[in-house]
């Protein structure tokens, strides 16, 4: 088995807690470097972490070197405070930590956008997140994993009512959402997480894009 190494941004989240738990029982990596704002209280044998200034990500050096990186960055606007604060986060991080990885030679970019991205949307959140998508494609990694998931399910540390109410809604719908539909019923996290791990095992090259119902069923194990 190729053995190699993983850089996580954004392990305190939630895709990205899950995705931190997979990686370090993924037997693929020998390595696993997680780059945060303040330490997680977390030890073990393959755990690198680096308390960074997202701001400053350029003087971070050699805690950005690994073969495969999966950026599970976000925020909310609500949260952000402002949308200047909000691109900043879902933005200017992922696009520099994506040009700083690929000049450390990494092969494999993981990105967390959401579903309905598009640079010509007329919803502000989807348009960051298609401009976002569009600014890392230019960066030329050996391939770029794009995912794009429907609501999540899973338990923040921080509350977010609308987005709890969305999830009861759209869980009860579930089941009549087929077809075309089925990409917008709501996804667990923890799939998410599952299905990003599974596909930078396979090496895939060039861009790839995932919407929300293949994540669901590579996760399920149907295949990539």
């Amino acid at each position: 088995m190729e053995q190699k190494s993983a850089l996580l941004a954004g392990a305190s989240g939630l895709i990205g807690g899950h995705c931190l738990r997979l990686l370090l029982d993924e037997p693929a990596y020998t390595r696993v470097t997680i780059i945060v704002r303040r330490q997680l209280m977390l030890s073990h044998d393959k755990l690198v972490q680096y308390a960074v200034d997202f701001d400053d990500l350029e003087l971070v050096g050699e805690a950005l070197t690994a073969d495969d990186v999966y950026c599970c960055l976000g925020t909310t606007i609500k949260k952000a405070g402002t949308r200047q604060a909000f691109c900043r986060v879902d933005f200017d991080y992922p696009v520099k930590l994506a040009a700083l990885t690929q000049h450390c030679d990494a092969q494999q970019f993981l990105l967390v956008t959401a579903l309905g991205a598009d640079v010509h949307s007329r919803i502000f959140y989807n348009r960051v997140k298609g401009d976002v998508e569009e600014a890392i494609q230019k960066i030329p990694f050996s391939g770029l994993h794009i995912f794009r998931p429907s609501l999540l399910l899973g338990e923040r540390n921080e509350q977010r009512s609308g987005e709890k109410v969305g999830s009861v809604l759209m869980s009860g719908l579930k089941y009549v959402m087929g077809g075309p539909l089925r990409k917008y019923r709501p996804i667990q996290a923890r799939d998410v997480a599952k299905a990003m791990v599974q596909v930078a095992q396979k090496n895939l090259t060039d861009v790839n894009i995932f919407e929300s119902d293949r994540i669901q069923a590579i996760a399920n194990g149907m295949g990539i």
